[in-house]
């Protein structure tokens, strides 16, 4: 999941440099295609709202970063808790000797990615 959110991170990164990037690009075409553009219309003025837009999304990448470190707070826990309850459950299976079937594949790959999460244990 954190890999998720690292790509998701690193695309908005990209995306503020594109925005830069276009705005330099337009605004130069523009003075040196049409240096008598004026009026509501002026594409000038329309690229000088790109910083607002570009505002608007700094807040929505600031508002989502607690929520992507909560997230990875939530999954960590969730595994600590699922890991000790497996444990748990081995543990009273060999109390009580009931006959323990060998784990299929998908459980074992299943447990090999859950411990993956959480390596100290």
């Amino acid at each position: 999941m954190e890999v998720e959110v690292d790509k998701l991170e690193l695309m908005f990164q990209k995306a503020d440099s594109d925005l830069d990037c276009i705005l330099y690009r337009l605004e130069y075409e523009i003075k040196n295609n049409h240096p008598d553009s004026a009026g509501e219309n002026d594409p000038v003025t329309l690229l000088k709202e790109l910083p607002v837009i570009k505002s608007q999304y700094q807040t929505l990448h600031t508002c989502f970063k607690p929520v992507a470190v909560e997230q990875k707070e939530m999954k960590g826990r969730i595994s600590i808790t699922l890991i000790k309850t497996m444990t748990m459950i081995q543990k009273l299976q060999k109390l009580i000797d009931l006959e323990l079937s060998p784990l299929s594949e998908e459980e074992k790959t299943a447990k090999k990615q859950l411990k993956s999460h959480v390596p100290d244990l």
